[in-house]
């Protein structure tokens, strides 16, 4: 299937998420001495937090210091409140 060529909003190609996922492929034989389940977790957890940040176009450092700033006093029903789209809307 062809989507792209029906839909002009799709790209023509995945160098965006090749791209994002590029220093997880370079550091594989390093990643293979994590640690433990646990740690490989823990990290896949920060990649996806940090990528989704750099994504939405935001810092990623200054936007888990500001979760971590907010996080311990906030409902944990309001999660998506801590997400990066929202702290960017914040910021603007």
């Amino acid at each position: 299937m062809r989507g792209y060529l029906e839909n002009g909003f799709l790209e023509l190609d995945n160098n965006c998420a090749e791209r994002s996922i590029r220093c997880v492929a370079l550091g594989r034989k390093n990643y293979l001495f994590v640690g433990s389940e646990g740690g490989g977790k823990a990290a896949a957890i920060a990649y996806t937090l940090i990528e989704t940040a750099k994504l939405n176009n935001v810092d990623p450092q200054a936007w888990l210091t500001w979760v971590l700033a907010q996080i311990a006093d906030h409902k944990i029903t309001r999660l998506d409140e801590l997400t990066p789209w929202r702290y960017a809307a914040q910021a603007a």
